[in-house]
């Protein structure tokens, strides 16, 4: 029997592990999942599983030889731009295929109040003029950018898988919570907490949607954060079945 297709998929995502449970179910496949180590408890895919950095693209590079992986796929977060630009430098130099999956991003709908900001500092910016209290549904990452003075005014309500750490906003409360999220239970947010603001990342997908439909009935605004471009150069899929269609070809044509 041939020896199998060796596949990392950079993870930590629902179309990675999609993707893993497609793979891990065909015999000229193995499949390495590896996850960057930043949330306390992850949902494991099946196949190998790897946890924590690999130390930049030399050391993914590395890895990547040692381990005599055929083909990459980035189906990490969309906003995991370091993490991407390491993937297509080691890709480069370890000589191996790479794929970015990627779900689409969100669009703004009839109704909706959008102001798109091209990053976190940029959202922040925005705030002042647009509410008073915010929903802050960014992650526990980077809420340095929502800390200065000019803010103090504001009340934040932040939504974190996982507890943040300062710096944060002076005025705040953490909710804890995982998705995927329900319209009714945004909705209820949204009225118990009397948010007039909603910051989110355009992380697209279908698991964290139902917050901005909640925000265009309650006719709030929404800063958008607009999302990293992949890669130059890197082919993109922007579903689970488009990247096993790729890793196949990869295999048929060796």
């Amino acid at each position: 029997m041939p020896v199998p297709v060796h596949v990392l998929v950079l993870g930590g995502t629902t179309e990675a592990r999609r993707l893993a449970e497609s793979l891990a179910g065909d015999q000229r496949v193995r499949v390495t999942t590896s996850l960057a180590g930043r949330v306390a408890s992850p949902m494991f895919p099946p196949g190998d599983v790897r946890v924590g950095g690999f130390g930049g693209p030399d050391g993914l590079a590395a890895w990547l030889r040692e381990h005599d992986v055929d083909a990459l796929v980035d189906a990490t977060h969309p906003f995991a731009a370091t993490m991407s630009r390491n993937a297509a430098e080691a890709a480069v130099l370890a000589h191996v295929p790479l794929l970015a999956l990627r779900r689409p991003g969100w669009a703004a709908q009839d109704g909706d109040r959008w102001h798109v900001a091209g990053s976190l500092a940029e959202a922040a910016e925005l705030l002042p003029a647009l509410g008073e209290r915010v929903f802050l549904t960014t992650g526990r990452m980077g809420l340095a950018a929502f800390a200065g003075a000019d803010l103090d005014a504001l009340w934040f309500l932040v939504r974190s898988v996982d507890a943040p750490e300062p710096p944060w906003p002076a005025r705040m409360e953490i909710l804890l919570d995982r998705g995927p999220f329900d319209l009714a239970g945004e909705r209820e947010i949204i009225r118990r907490y009397r948010l007039d603001v909603l910051v989110t990342k355009d992380s697209g997908g279908s698991a964290t949607a139902p917050k901005l439909l909640a925000a265009r009935e309650a006719r709030i605004p929404v800063v958008v954060v607009r999302r990293p471009p992949v890669p130059e150069g890197v082919p993109l899929a922007r579903t689970p079945d488009e990247a096993v269609r790729w890793v196949r070809r990869l295999y048929a044509s060796g």
